[in-house]
Order: C-alpha cells, then structure tokens, then sequence
C-alpha cells in the first residue's frame, strides 16, 4: 500500500496529477478540492490511497488526510465506488459532506452527479452515527480548529436572519478562502456579503 507520495508536480489536470517521485512518475486520480488546494506547488506531498481492480490498479490522491478519511469512509458504504467518491469529494468540501450527512440532507447529496435517492439515503444511514460518535473526532476526522469561531459566526448569522443553512454554506466558503487567518469579525461580514 502506498501511503503518500511526496515528489516534483510534473503535471496537473482538473482530475489527475502527475508526480515525479526520484524519476517515477506516478499518475494520481484527485478531486477539484485538492486540485484547487495544490494550486501551482512544485514539490508536492499527496495522502493516497489505492484502488486494487482486476484490470487496474489506480491512486487516489488527496491534499489532507481528512478528505482521505472521508474517502475512505466514503466507499465503505455499499454502492459508492471510488469514482463515485471522488464526484462527492469534488462536488462537496468534507465539512459540507459531514453536515449534508449529519442533518440528512438527501437533496444536497442528490445534486451530486452519480447520487440518487437510494444511495444518498445508504450514505445517511451507514456514516451518519459514524460521524456523531465524537464531539471531538468525527468519523476519524479532527474537528477544524475552527470550530468554535464557526458556531459563534453561525449564531449572529441566523440572529441576522439569515437561514441555517445558507449561513453555514455561506461560513464555510470563507473559511475555506482565508484557513487560519480571519478573525470572527472579518468571517461574519464576509459570510454577510456572500449569503
């Protein structure tokens, strides 16, 4: 099994990424959050997993553990191949994926290309106790470093009147934009203007 790789980008497609590791080149399926998350990096080090078929074996690359962990919780639930995975991850952050699953949003999951009724409501029903089992630690993912600054900014949103769950949309797009660097303040004018 191939844990990570940590290499020289040689290439980098909306889907795929090509790393030259001492003079092998590896091909590394990904999904946009990681395509948007390496950006223009030359030395690279991608978390992977790989996919063991008859006919193929394919690495699946992820630029942090926790969409990894995600994956990988992913295509433990029966019908979710790695393909299908990797359409949820580019479709939905692993914060929106986790809160799509915990308050059961089978239309949020549905509008991902691949994801019908049946299957939307398989993925609530097998890792929405997985992900409820840690206040701390949900579903072998650490909670965000944001997440106290998340709720507070979550509270004065909806106290604005903006619905829960544009507010939480709306908070989680900026946090992704800035990571550690917006204060509480700066996170709820900007969720503000994007609401």
């Amino acid at each position: 099994m191939i844990a990570y790789l940590n290499g020289k980008l040689t290439r980098k497609e909306p889907t795929f990424v090509i790393i030259d590791v001492n003079g092998v080149g590896y091909h590394v399926s990904i999904s946009l959050n990681t395509f948007t998350e390496i950006k223009d990096q030359e030395a690279i080090r991608l978390s992977t997993y790989m996919h063991v078929r008859e006919d193929a074996h394919i690495l699946y690359g992820f630029s942090s553990d926790t969409e990894k962990t995600m994956f990988q919780n992913l295509i433990s639930v029966n019908g979710v191949g790695p393909n299908t995975a990797m359409m949820v991850l580019s479709y939905l952050s692993t914060t929106e994926l986790k809160n799509a699953i915990l308050q059961e949003d089978v239309g949020t999951l549905q509008a991902v290309k691949g994801i019908g009724g049946k299957t939307a409501q398989r993925l609530i029903l097998e890792l929405k106790d997985k992900f409820k089992k840690g206040a701390e630690e949900i579903g072998g993912i650490p909670a965000s470093g944001h997440n106290t600054m998340r709720q507070e900014a979550l509270g004065a949103l909806v106290t604005l009147g903006i619905s829960k769950p544009q507010a939480e949309k709306s908070i989680d797009a900026v946090l992704r934009k800035s990571g550690n660097t917006i204060s509480l303040e700066e996170l709820v004018k900007q969720s503000l203007k994007n609401a």
